[in-house]
């Protein structure tokens, strides 16, 4: 006799092999292998005159996928809907239980977790809601609006630009923003300018007290020196003068940790430290969401559950002892233009549980991208680091009391507790100890250095600084970051060069004309209002 189980419904078959670990006998788990209904690639797909209806259709290859769950659903005494907790899990449900409604009259039962614990789909389970149409519909009016930009724009760029081509809501900005840097860098023109170090010592003290100090001020103006030969002259009055000290400033300076990972800035973190793609670094996260290691990784809020900052509190406590424990919990403010708070930051689902991804082939990797959200979520609720930070003014002249002095400056920083770095194995920002020199005493001149800059032209965006910009501008959203900057480079828009986005000649061109006939598609605000 067979017995009647629980079905649940997630997207993946790695998060179904998750959560059947973890639920053992009374439920079957299946998954949908991503989205069951798509609008077909062949047609627009949207009906302009009876309000914009999408019209979705079955995708073709999953039809055996449908049939299997259709089956189980038959023979199940209740249907959970597990898809993942933003507006595309949400729709995947909805189409889901469309496609269950014609063969059973069952229930069926959204529930939504932000980690794939035992914990968590226990509570989960414990309190099932219905589908949240608003969600649904947001889903909707963002796929609809991207279908009618794209499949109106192509044509017209195929047309005055060249066949192939592609324009998207979000993509088209992403495009223009790296132009606009590109266009910038072209109209900029280096200028010469001079740095100039003073090495002085003290003259009271025994012990070795050298240090540099450069050249701020002249007179009462800032030091700008824009030819060699001014820098020359400087160099020589300062070669001839007397130095003494004309103010010491000390004080205690505290760093606080930085927040949790919010999608934008993990992918931001993996690109400048490792060299990862966006694309690299979310499938990686999805991996460790899907295993149960991490909490949900598309998000950007920087919320933390009491139950994790309860857990992370004592972990702190108890490894690195109460004085790394602030006196309350971190609260860190969202500040993302366009922020969903209902999802949590992405943290370790247990912080005293090992690393372990068995037969994976992205073990490396995902090793390597869970020690860095490790780290984080431990360090954001650890004590501030703090220094003695030393500001040393020196004054320089032919003649101490004359009107014509230089003013230089040395500036140096000690940390004397490592707080929150403690979570990094105490890495330290570059530190320089002063000699501990008193107002007006004299010193003496060591050597004069002077070093020829040039004014650097704007710097082109590589991915984390145009995730960065396009978070700040409240364009995209974490589902979306990587398939923008993926879509820009397939496209042949813009290559990479040591890292950095440039625009082809194409890419100049899309963007040009869209700027020139459909502004409103292009314009940042209007882009961010429709998130």
């Amino acid at each position: 006799m067979r017995v009647i189980m629980d079905l649940i419904i997630v997207e993946s078959p790695t998060k179904a092999k998750t959560l059947s670990r973890f639920l053992g006998e009374g439920y079957e788990v299946e998954a949908t292998m991503g989205h069951l209904k798509d609008l077909p690639k062949s047609k627009l797909s949207v009906d302009v005159d009876n309000n914009f209806k999408p019209l979705y259709e079955i995708v073709v290859k999953k039809a055996d996928v449908i049939e299997r769950i259709k089956l189980k659903a038959k023979s199940s005494k209740n249907i959970y809907l597990a898809s993942d907790p933003d507006r595309e899990g949400e729709a995947i449900s909805q189409h889901v239980a469309e496609l269950l409604n014609s063969s059973t009259v069952k229930p069926m039962n959204r529930i939504v977790f932000h980690e794939i614990t035992k914990e968590a789909i226990d509570e989960a389970l414990l309190h099932p809601r219905a589908i949240d149409k608003d969600l649904v519909d947001a889903q909707i009016a963002r796929r609809v609006l991207d279908r009618l930009v794209g499949y109106t724009l192509s044509p017209l760029l195929w047309k005055k630009v060249r066949r192939g081509l592609s324009a998207g809501r979000v993509q088209s900005v992403a495009v223009k923003l790296i132009v606009e840097k590109e266009k910038e860098i072209g109209k900029f023109k280096p200028e010469e300018y001079w740095e100039i170090f003073c090495e002085v010592k003290s003259q009271k003290l025994k012990v070795k007290s050298n240090f540099t100090a450069q050249l701020i001020k002249i007179g009462e103006r800032k030091a700008e020196i824009r030819n060699g030969e001014t820098a020359k002259k400087v160099v020589s009055d300062l070669e001839k003068s007397n130095y003494k000290v004309l103010e010491v400033k000390k004080r205690e300076v505290r760093k606080n940790p930085y927040p949790p990972f919010t999608t934008s800035t993990i992918t931001q973190a993996a690109a400048n430290l490792f060299g990862w793609s966006a694309k690299k670094t979310m499938s990686t996260a999805q991996i460790l969401y899907e295993v149960g290691l991490i909490t949900y990784h598309r998000t950007d809020s920087t919320n933390i559950a009491k139950p994790g900052l309860d857990k992370v509190r004592k972990f702190i406590g108890r490894q690195f002892g109460v004085n790394y424990l602030p006196e309350g919990a971190r609260v860190y403010k969202t500040k993302a233009k366009v922020a969903q708070e209902a999802h949590e930051a992405i943290r370790p689902t247990d912080i005293n549980s090992e690393f372990q991804i068995p037969n994976s082939k992205f073990q490396n990797e995902a090793k390597k991208l869970y020690d860095l959200i490790w780290r984080r979520f431990v360090a954001c609720q650890m004590s501030a680091s703090v220094y003695d930070e030393t500001a040393i003014d020196v004054k320089a002249g032919s003649n101490l009391l004359s009107t014509i002095y230089y003013y230089l400056r040395a500036s140096g920083q000690i940390m004397k507790f490592d707080g929150w770095r403690a979570a990094y194995g105490g890495t330290q920002d570059n530190q320089q100890a002063l000699p501990n020199v008193e107002k007006d005493e004299p010193l003496q001149l060591i050597k004069v250095d002077s070093a020829q800059k040039f004014t650097q032209p704007p710097a082109r965006f590589n991915e984390a600084s145009l995730i960065k910009t396009l978070e700040a501008l409240g364009i995209g959203r974490p589902s979306t970051y990587a398939p923008i900057i993926s879509t820009i480079q397939i496209r042949q828009y813009v290559v990479k060069e040591e890292g950095k986005f440039k625009p082809t000649p194409v890419g100049f061109a899309v963007s040009d004309f869209l700027m020139k006939n459909f502004p409103d598609i292009v314009d940042y605000d209007f882009t961010s209002q429709m998130e």
